[in-house]
């Protein structure tokens, strides 16, 4: 996991139309790259929906949203398109992206623990540092948030 003000890996995944995303293809800009457990379920698609409806602003400050979780790449097309997301979801079902990032951790869910997706988001700087991080998210005013903590151009 990389330090505030530190290197972000040079990871690279799939998203569902089939293309890779590189991101380091995406120095220069601002990028957010937040974590989710699944798709499809209420938190998960409230969380894309606020990402989707201030998509317009994050293009404003010149970054970049990306979605990721370990759903396949057709749940990802699914979704995407049932939720009109104008920002890529990477696919992760080998735990690449969740693993440098640290976000995969015991989680309680009607009194099992199992390992599962911490919801989280980075801020990756124009010059591939990471510049903020969010744990354990509450999907409310999220979005916001993370819009606010990008320096307007």
């Amino acid at each position: 996991m990389p330090d505030i003000g530190k290197k972000v890996p040079p990871l690279k995944g799939f998203l569902g139309d089939g293309s890779e995303l590189k991101l380091a293809s995406l120095k220069g800009q601002w990028v957010v790259v937040y974590f989710y457990p699944r798709d499809s379920t209420p938190g998960c698609t409230t969380e894309a929906g606020d990402f989707r409806d201030l998509h317009p602003q994050f293009r404003q400050r010149h970054a970049q949203v990306i979605g990721v979780s370990r759903d396949s790449q057709k749940s990802h097309a699914n979704f995407a398109a049932k939720q009109q997301l104008p920002f890529p979801l990477v696919s992760d079902p080998d735990e690449t992206w969740c693993q440098a990032f640290d976000v995969i951790h015991e989680k309680v869910l009607y009194g099992k623990r199992h390992m599962g997706v911490v919801r989280s988001t980075f801020l990756i700087d124009p010059d591939g540092k990471l510049a903020r991080e969010w744990r354990g998210v509450k999907v409310p005013g999220h979005a916001q948030a993370v819009l606010d903590a990008i320096p307007a151009p």
